[in-house]
């Protein structure tokens, strides 16, 4: 199995081991870009990302987040595929949405606790 790591902030846990330990590939993604580029070459069972709000006209003023376009090209490469975001406490009134447009399995503010990630990855 394999999941995306898409780390854009710093207050994203290293979770390394305990994917090691649920059986998962990690690939590091260090941008939504190289994520979408990996899509292509290679779909993911489980995606973990941090979400960033598109406050202003950061994205083009269309899209919510920096995650809308991976997810619709998730849509595409990997519809099965589950979600797992986090985000700042002060942008939690934007996720709902995000989960109105996609399939978010999960969504944990931070800090996240690798305790809450175990049991989303023994569901």
């Amino acid at each position: 199995m394999i999941v995306y790591s898409i780390i854009e902030s710093a207050a994203h846990p290293s979770l390394s081991a305990l994917y090691a330990r649920c059986g998962y590939k990690e690939i590091r993604l260090t941008s939504v870009r190289r994520a979408i580029q990996e899509l292509k070459k290679q779909a993911p069972d489980l995606v973990v990302a941090d979400f960033l709000y598109g406050y202003g006209n950061n994205y083009a003023g269309v899209n919510i987040s920096n995650l809308d376009v991976f997810l619709y090209s998730l849509q595409k490469y990997a519809p099965q595929c589950r979600v797992i975001v986090f985000y700042e406490k002060n942008e939690q009134a934007y996720i709902g949405k995000l989960e109105a447009l996609f399939n978010i399995s999960a969504s944990l503010a931070y800090p996240v606790a690798e305790q809450a990630i175990a049991k989303l990855l023994a569901r």
